[in-house]
């Protein structure tokens, strides 16, 4: 299985940032790591090993960006603005340094958007902001609301960060096109918001699927089995 490490310069967060890269070919899918994770989590934790077929059939790539949550929406020690600015900044790293980079990787020009907890609510939240850019989300117990990492501080940013707010009033046709999968378990910390996001949904008619695992905790067990079953919703013809 092919693993590349990149470390660059990124001008949107006026910084170094570092990212894993595995698999020589095939549809790239753009996965995030947990809370204040880092680039490698996902690959120590085992969700990479979970998708090894497909990496080594040439199906997939799998990019693992590094997370500035620290710096956003975990940092107590700055003003909540900052915090979303300093979020906003990473969004456009994704899409600007990654995304467009990579999604004429296959002839859809689309990437893969996942994520498991927190990488869950990135996962999400780019895919929702971005519809033209993305094919596939697969939240593993996501949320999709960070007001409460903002201590009540509000403003337009803030809004356009949080699915639960701007996804009822946002109709890019491209919406429609995406392959949906919410995953969660009824043990799982996260149920109730995958439960209301899949319900918002609904109300859109954006076809998607709830997946509800049964007796599973919110920890890498569960999204070690949810993460290959969902790989296999990709059209890799």
């Amino acid at each position: 299985m092919k693993e590349d490490y990149f470390k660059w310069y990124s001008p949107n967060l006026n910084r170094d940032t570092e990212m894993l890269v595995f698999g020589h070919s095939g549809y790239p899918v753009i996965l995030f790591p947990t809370s204040m994770g880092s680039y490698y989590e996902n690959k120590d934790m085992g969700l990479i090993e979970s998708a090894r077929w497909y990496l080594e059939q040439g199906l997939i790539q799998i990019f693992c960006p590094d997370s500035i949550d620290k710096d956003s929406f975990y940092n107590k020690h700055i003003h909540p603005v900052h915090r979303i600015e300093n979020h906003d900044w990473y969004d456009k790293m994704i899409c600007h340094e990654i995304v467009e980079k990579v999604r004429f990787n296959t002839t859809s020009g689309k990437v893969v958007m996942a994520g498991c907890s927190f990488g869950g609510f990135h996962a999400a939240n780019f895919a929702f902001r971005h519809p033209g850019y993305v094919s596939h989300l697969f939240s593993m117990s996501g949320i999709f609301n960070i007001k409460s990492y903002l201590d009540g501080f509000h403003n337009d940013t803030v809004f356009y960060h949080t699915p639960d707010d701007f996804l009822p009033g946002f109709n890019d046709y491209q919406l429609w096109n995406m392959d949906i999968a919410l995953g969660t378990s009824n043990w799982d910390i996260c149920f109730d918001a995958n439960l209301k996001m899949s319900k918002l949904l609904s109300e859109k008619n954006m076809h998607h699927w709830l997946d509800i695992r049964q007796d599973k905790l919110h920890d890498w067990p569960l999204w070690k089995e949810m993460f290959p079953h969902y790989l296999s919703r990709i059209k890799f013809s």
